[in-house]
Formats: structure tokens, sequence, C-alpha cells
């Protein structure tokens, strides 16, 4: 396996208040990073964020091709546990609810959905192939409660 200059990514991360701190990416793109007692996302946040668009746009780009979507949800979950292994999230899942307009094209999309699924949990998505590698992550379709 071989990787280049192009291959690397890189985000850097600068101090902007009192537990605050903004991460800016190569092309300027920016998030505010905080801990919870305020509107912005924590890293626990952004991992789950991650997960979800990662797989968002995998799915995306396969289903688009037949159908574009009427509806698009996703939902990243986890449970934060503390153990001998320190802090960390377990029993991580990605959820996505989606539907497609009546009609063959419709039909389409609807039925390679499973597959674009799974073509991002076990090999298309880096994030989550990143984080399965020491961590196992669930995929898979269904209404969100």
């Amino acid at each position: 396996m071989t990787s280049d200059a192009a291959d690397q990514r890189s985000v850097s991360l600068e101090k902007i208040g009192e537990h605050r701190f903004r991460a800016t990416n190569a092309r300027g793109g920016t998030v505010v990073i905080g801990h919870g007692d305020d509107p912005d996302f924590t890293p626990v946040e952004l991992l789950l964020a991650a997960l979800a668009g990662c797989s968002a746009l995998d799915v995306d780009f396969i289903t688009a091709k037949r159908s574009p979507m009427e509806t698009f949800e996703a939902l990243a979950a986890g449970t934060k546990i503390r153990d001998e292994q320190g802090n960390r999230l377990v029993d991580l899942s990605v959820t996505f609810d989606i539907t497609f307009p009546e009609g063959e094209a419709g039909d389409a999309a609807r039925k390679v959905l499973p597959d674009a699924i799974k073509k991002s949990e076990t090999r298309l998505c880096t994030v989550g192939r990143t984080v399965a590698v020491g961590t196992p992550v669930s995929y898979g379709e269904g209404a969100l409660s």
C-alpha cells in the first residue's frame, strides 16, 4: 500500500476561548469545538457526525445515480463508557431513514440502498473503517425514533 502527499489530511486547531477551539481544514472551512456546556460540538459529537456524514456521502453518491432522495435522516449513536481501557465509545451505530419518490427511478434507488449502506460499512467510509479496526461499528436502515 502506498500513499503520497495528496493522500495526507490535516486539520489545525486554535484556542478561541475558555475550553473552546476552532478547527480549520486546508480549504478554510471551520468548526468550533467545545466541552458540552455550550452549543458547540464536542469532540465525541464530531466523531459521530463524521461517521454519519461519511456514510451519508457514500449512500448519496450511489443512490443519486438512480434517483434523488425525497427525505434523508441519519442518526449516529454510541455509548460513552469508562473502563480499564479508559474513556471510549462502544456500540457505535449509524442508522438511515431515507425515502425516494414513487416510480421506476425511486424503485431502483430503493433496491440499491441496502447494498450502498453495506458498501459504506465494509469498504467505502474512511471514518467508519478507521474506527471499526479498533471498535466495531454497526450500520443499518430503519425508522428513527
